[in-house]
């Protein structure tokens, strides 16, 4: 295919936009949050045996959560690169040393420290929680002694210096595209080449649903022929290139398309080298996998990423949703759509994680009155999966999880077929909750100060009912109505009746649709809202909160204070809101300013957002709830509004949906929220999103020992700079030599580091 014309205009443009010291929003500040994950106690317990599985398998999503870095910007796999030989050479104290003598301040040299342990925490320079690109707060010249200055540059002067001259502009530039991921002059993307456009996106899905082709594990690069026409190739990930292989389900699909006047070429081999690693391990914890289901799982897991696809990782996930309850649980592969400004490119993650049986063992009750909480969400009953398949509900400490971000929840596979007729898994991530629930009094914003307390105290208990809910009956419910490639309908034309219209179902999935690809862009935001709906309606059961052991007052202030945090979120959110392109870019907290507006719109002063002036001078606000209005209010408002989203969605209505979505989560400055205003007081005020220091697992002869670090940025740092002892040098070089191969996409940078290409 035709390549677009290489250059170094980004960099150009970088080092002009490049101020001296960042705005607030794009720096992680010196006293951020960090915690350690505690998962000591559920490792002590594992077996020898478990326990090598448990290594594997985090060895395999250590490496391939690698991938992240090259799914995230042209520079994010430099800057890595450049920072593990730093720190590999010296570690943050011996470095510290050097710093201050070379003129840094300690508060310079910490904002750096902070810098890399964001980096390594978001695999890349942009937070994975909102998409905004992050900037090492300290002047460049002297992060330029402290680099140059190293040992690492006395041992490899020019590649160090080459790692620098790559990405050191664009590691400062807060040029207007550059400052959050998006697509085409909405911001940065490597899930496209920079000269894609969300028109191209359509067409590349359009041609991917017409060959049954899974867009999750592709990105797309586009092209220009002889004859001036577009060309896109639509590279796989796997290790496979274009090597003759033996014939599979794949090979039949690699070859040149015309779809619409365009030339489509579908490649594989993206990320090869690092997947290559992933299979490697796989293959080792298949020795130490406990059953039959864990063996085959893996090897269908094996197949998606060696030959590139996604049905063979549909395969697997199928034996993993009946491996029911498993002492060590894992999952792995190109997983959430989040941060693809398409919505249908799945980031890589892998997780590791051992039971909590004291939590599973609630999440299980509510496994068990499922079908029956069921029936009470607020739509027919043919709007509801045929049969409910009773999915693992599990609570589980994190040992590994990798990727851009650690969720508190998670409800898996996403594939919409595999839920629909083969169900899915819960889980609930108890030591990553446990450091979402510490809040200092002091920075806890927006809140009545009578209300302070009473949210310190029920924030977890009641975060613990909500994510129960989102995971289990949020995302767990509801079904599709879909016609199959022989025109079968899985619903009854004739009586099914849409209960927002009174009329027939005038609208479905055909074969090959899906919801990621029908809704696109507002489908992550629209699930989340749904669940997240469905959570706050579900917590006034009586029922759901004795199984979590609450009744009477304290069942009471537990529905309080689960809805107070759902309304403050809804303000919190406006972090996460775009004005200059009216575009938000985190799905969860678009999902809960929608909910917000719901609310507010319900009237009756059930929920009020006032500005004020803070105690220091500054705009500030305040959110109350009226905890008597939520029963006659707002469960009425939620009810009505939870029928739309379900109905819509059950019908692939996609004009109706982005209608009814995009009118709640539009931002303006209209009486009486004022929300434009309002969100610079939450810009003034924001609290920066914790890091998390993650354990290592390393192999001694037979036995695996459990490697913990402090919880600092230093400490996060360690724990990278022990990831990979093998090979990190030659897994840096492999990343540089990806980044350098499809650098011209982005054109970006102008020539290679010397004897990387």
């Amino acid at each position: 295919m035709g390549e677009p014309e290489a250059g170094s205009e980004f960099a150009m443009r970088a080092a002009a936009a490049a101020g001296p010291m960042a705005d607030a929003q794009y720096i992680l500040p010196n006293d951020i949050g960090v915690f350690s994950l505690d998962c000591r106690e559920a490792f002590r317990l594992l077996s020898p045996t478990e326990r090598l599985y448990a290594h594997h398998l985090s060895r395999a999503a250590w490496y391939g959560g690698l991938a992240v870095l090259l799914q995230t910007s042209p520079e994010a796999p430099y800057i890595y690169a450049l920072l593990s030989r730093l720190f590999r050479a010296q570690d943050p104290d011996q470095l510290r040393q050097l710093a201050l003598a070379e003129g840094l301040t300690e508060e310079e040299y910490q904002a750096f420290l902070v810098y890399a342990a964001g980096i390594y925490s978001n695999m890349g320079n942009y937070k994975s929680f909102g998409d905004t690109k992050f900037v090492p707060n300290l002047p460049k010249e002297k992060l330029e002694r402290v680099i140059l200055g190293s040992k690492a540059a006395g041992q490899h002067p020019e590649e160090v210096r080459s790692l620098w001259q790559t990405c050191g502009e664009l590691m400062f530039s807060l040029e207007p595209r550059l400052r959050h991921l998006g697509l085409g002059k909405e911001g940065i993307t490597t899930y496209f080449s920079g000269d894609c456009t969300m028109e191209d996106a359509k067409l590349a899905q359009d041609f991917l649903d017409s060959q049954n082709l899974s867009a999750y594990n592709t990105r797309l690069f586009k092209g220009v022929l002889e004859d001036g026409q577009p060309c896109y190739e639509v590279r796989l990930a796997s290790v496979l290139g274009a090597e003759p292989a033996l014939h599979s389900e794949m090979t039949s699909k690699l070859k040149s398309y015309e779809f619409r006047g365009s030339h489509f070429q579908v490649t594989r081999g993206d990320y090869a080298p690092i997947l290559q690693k992933v299979v490697e391990h796989l293959e080792k914890a298949k020795a130490y996998a406990a059953n039959s289901r864990q063996e085959q799982m893996l090897a269908q897991y094996i197949e998606s990423f060696t030959q590139g696809s996604i049905e063979a990782h549909k395969r697997g996930s199928r034996f993993w949703i009946q491996d029911k309850g498993p002492i060590v649980e894992s999952y792995i592969g190109f997983i959430e759509s989040y941060r693809d400004p398409f919505g249908s490119r799945g980031e890589f993650e892998g997780f590791v994680a051992m039971v909590n049986k004291a939590m599973s063992a609630k999440f299980e009750c509510l496994v068990a009155s499922a079908e029956q909480l069921l029936k009470e969400l607020p739509w027919p009953p043919a709007f509801e999966k045929d049969k409910f398949l009773t999915p693992d509900f599990t609570s589980l400490d994190v040992l590994t999880f990798s990727g851009s971000g650690i969720p508190a929840g998670i409800n898996i596979p996403n594939y919409d077929d595999l839920r629909q007729t083969d169900g899915f898994k819960n889980v609930s991530l108890g030591n990553v909750l446990a450091v979402a629930y510490a809040t200092q009094r002091e920075k806890l914003t927006f809140l009545e100060e009578e209300d302070k307390d009473l949210y310190i105290r029920w924030k977890g208990p009641s975060f613990d009912v909500q994510v129960g809910l989102h995971e289990l009956l949020g995302h767990g419910s509801g079904k599709l109505f879909v016609q199959d490639e022989k025109g079968a309908f899985n619903f009854d034309q004739e009586t099914v009746i849409n209960p927002e219209t009174g009329e027939q179902i005038q609208s479905w999935y055909r074969s090959g649709e899906t919801w990621d690809s029908k809704f696109s862009t507002i489908a992550s935001s629209y699930e989340e809202c749904r669940a997240e709906s469905v959570g706050l309606y579900l917590c006034l059961n009586p029922q759901v909160l004795e199984i979590f052991g609450f009744k009477g007052a304290d069942a009471e202030d537990v529905i309080y204070v689960n809805w107070l945090n759902m309304v403050r979120a809804g303000l919190l959110a406006l972090e996460f809101y775009t004005p200059e392109t009216s575009s938000w870019r985190q799905a969860h907290m678009q999902a809960r300013f929608v909910i917000l507006r719901v609310l507010l719109e319900a009237g009756e002063g059930l929920v009020t957002v006032t500005p004020t002036t803070g105690a220091d001078g500054r705009p500030d606000a305040r959110v109350r709830l009226d905890r008597d209005k939520i029963r006659p209010v707002g469960k009425p408002a939620l009810e009505r509004f939870l029928r739309k989203l379900q109905v819509l969605k059950s019908t692939g209505d996609v004009a109706g949906g982005r209608a009814l979505y995009e009118g709640y989560a539009a931002v303006t400055d209209a009486p009486p929220e004022c929300f434009l205003t309002l969100r610079d007081t939450v810009l003034l005020r924001k609290e920066s999103r914790k890091l998390i220091v993650q354990p290592n697992t390393r192999l001694e002869g037979s036995e695996v020992q459990l490697l913990e670090y402090e919880a600092s940025a230093a400490g996060l740092i360690r724990s990278f700079s022990e990831r990979f002892p093998e090979d990190g040098p030659e897994l840096e070089e492999v990343l540089i030599q990806l980044a350098t191969a499809d650098a011209r996409f982005w054109r970006f940078p102008s020539e290679n580091p010397s004897g990387q290409a």
